[in-house]
């Protein structure tokens, strides 16, 4: 068995979302004083590898922390799109149907978590057609996951691609996935846990995947 971290560090310096705060880590109990170390934590709750429910776009939409904890984890397809350019589509014609009916998550590897800290990470990456949207509800995918800071193209401020998937569906959007190489084209076991706090809009994660 081997198990592979397809998760971001959170850091003070990591890229986040245009309009949205870097995270926060405060030292604020220490050895010397308290005899252990403790760190307060303020950061928005879609920092980093981060998980997106209903609740994110739909005002009485789903919140993280009224789903089952079975719908975090589950068989994934890592699709291969490294072929694409910036601002590329992903179509439906990329996807395996026949893996695809084995998995629960569909993973986009397009390559995009190289320029991870790099200017380049907020540009045009490549991002989903509405047939890949409609593929993903009509066949109760639990989520979609990607390796870019966005579901929707970065320049869409409607977020028109999230509420397509969210509209009347509990599915969750998974966003700045990473270590994506050695999985694709194949199945996995994959695991994707959310922070449990009330009325989640939104949560870092730590997505995993298992490989045998």
């Amino acid at each position: 068995m081997k198990v592979i971290d397809l998760t971001h560090k959170i850091s003070e310096n990591m890229p986040v979302y245009p309009g949205t705060e870097g995270p926060k880590l405060k030292t604020v109990n220490t050895y010397e004083k308290d005899g252990f170390k403790e760190t307060l934590m303020t950061m928005y709750s879609h920092t980093g590898t981060h998980m997106d429910p209903p609740a994110h776009l739909y005002d009485g939409g789903t919140t993280l922390d009224r789903f089952d904890i079975s719908h975090f984890a589950g068989n994934a397809l890592t699709v291969d799109c490294r072929m694409l350019s910036a601002g590329d589509r992903i179509t439906l014609d990329m996807i395996d149907k026949d893996k695809a009916e084995e998995a629960d998550y569909l993973l986009f590897n397009t390559g995009w978590s190289r320029y991870w800290g790099k200017e380049e990470y907020f540009g045009e990456y490549p991002y989903v057609t509405d047939e890949v949207i409609d593929y993903i509800r009509e066949s109760n995918k639990k989520g979609i996951g990607l390796d870019t800071i966005g579901l929707d193209p970065i320049a869409d401020i409607n977020l028109t691609l999230h509420k397509r998937l969210f509209e009347n569906h509990d599915v969750v959007v998974i966003e700045n996935l990473t270590n994506l190489n050695a999985l694709t084209g194949k199945l996995c076991t994959f695991l994707c846990l959310p922070l449990k706090y009330e009325n989640a809009d939104g949560s870092p994660i730590r997505a995993i995947a298992i490989t045998k």
